[in-house]
């Protein structure tokens, strides 16, 4: 797979409120949480992960690849264009741009809701590069798409290993211990080190 489709992929998934992959590493993350009760299901996650496959998979083709990146940001770009044409004629007068809230809110010049967090600026970081990992593993086949089965299959395994005393439910004890162990990997990783 390469490297923009990596890239790609993870911002098409932090902009998605977190990978499934990443979600599924701290347990599934409290979104999947359906019944609110602070501990994540096993079935939890599967749903969790069901939802966000369907929602990265822009072009709803069953895979998630570069059509899809595609398709998010051409959706960005119209929002974007939306917020800023505001007589909605077609066209960004000067005055319509001027008249944009620049402060600081570069997210929301994307369209994103929660500004730099989900978009593909500086505040990603270290992120995409730990999500654009997580989509390479989630590629089994290696053949550049994730189909659902894959992103399934990635996130089932993220969520078995956090899942620290197999019972099939992750408290938020156990996606705080994941938490730190993964943030102790990615800082070995950053110094130069092997966190394989």
């Amino acid at each position: 797979m390469n490297k923009t489709l990596l890239v790609g992929l993870s911002a098409l998934a932090l902009v998605g409120g977190g990978t499934a992959a990443l979600a599924a590493h701290h347990g599934g993350g409290m979104k999947a949480d359906a019944n609110g009760d602070g501990i994540v299901t096993r079935a939890e996650a599967q749903t969790g992960a069901a939802a966000m496959f369907a929602k990265m998979d822009a072009n709803s083709d069953g895979v998630l690849n570069a059509a899809d990146r595609e398709a998010r940001m051409k959706e960005r770009r119209t929002k974007m264009f939306a917020a800023i044409d505001a007589d909605g004629n077609g066209q960004i007068s000067r005055e319509e741009f001027m008249a944009h809230k620049h402060e600081g809110k570069r997210g929301e010049m994307r369209g994103d809701k929660d500004g730099m967090k989900g978009g593909m600026g500086h505040k990603m970081g270290m992120r995409g590069h730990r999500g654009g990992k997580m989509m390479q593993m989630a590629d089994a086949n290696k053949d550049g798409s994730i189909s659902k089965a894959e992103f399934t299959a990635a996130a089932m395994s993220r969520f078995d290993k956090t899942d620290a005393n197999n019972d099939g439910k992750v408290t938020a004890e156990e996606r705080q211990a994941a938490r730190e162990q993964m943030r102790a990997k990615w800082r070995e990783m950053k110094q130069g080190g092997d966190a394989s």
